[in-house]
């Protein structure tokens, strides 16, 4: 995506080496709630181009592991990489290159947007929907999920959804989200047995 060559973010994730902006989303709600932990093994769905990766890499060091799935390659990607759709998405190949269940799912995914608030909406909790439930599939017992949603009529279900699963489920829009976008994530841990 692209941004005005004066934004502050945008300069910033230049600097810091980072692909996106959207990396201070995710470093925003890590200092929030420390989601990360050394050692972890993370599952970062839609991890084109590969922002959130890099800095989950940084959290979970050399003990820890990151997938990233997405359906366009990521150069110079961090950690095991699968170009795969989250649709049609291996849990066991996952769980293979994780070394063991994930212990954290990220998601910044966001469809192709057309323009129609409702059409991108739609689209949108679709994806969150099918992150939503590889977390619930493949999470590790303390496990932690972190997904992108566009708000609007049914952004409530899917929280609603995320609360039959998790323990405690937040909602947040990071500083680092442009003021007039109708994104927010949902910060979700304490899996459900």
């Amino acid at each position: 995506m692209s941004y005005k060559s004066g934004d502050h973010y945008t300069k910033r994730a230049k600097n810091d080496g980072f692909a996106a902006r959207s990396v201070y989303k995710l470093e925003e709600i890590q200092n929030k709630w420390r989601i990360i932990s050394q050692g972890d093994k993370v599952l970062d769905l839609g991890c084109a181009p590969g922002s959130w990766s890099r800095y989950a890499k940084q959290k979970v060091g050399n003990r820890g592991s990151v997938v990233g799935v997405d359906i366009q390659e990521v150069d110079g990607f961090v950690g095991d990489f699968l170009l795969a759709s989250v649709y049609e998405l291996d849990l066991e190949e996952v769980k293979r290159l994780l070394g063991g269940s994930p212990d954290v799912v990220i998601s910044d995914m966001a469809p192709a947007t057309t323009g129609d608030r409702f059409t991108d909406h739609f689209r949108q909790i679709e994806l969150a929907s099918a992150a939503l439930d590889i977390a619930v599939n493949t999470l590790s017992a303390k496990g932690h999920f972190i997904a992108k949603v566009f708000d609007g009529q049914d952004a409530p279900a899917f929280i609603q959804k995320c609360r039959t699963s998790f323990k405690q489920v937040r909602r947040l829009k990071p500083k680092a989200t442009r003021g007039r976008s109708v994104e927010f994530f949902v910060v979700a841990s304490g899996l459900k047995p």
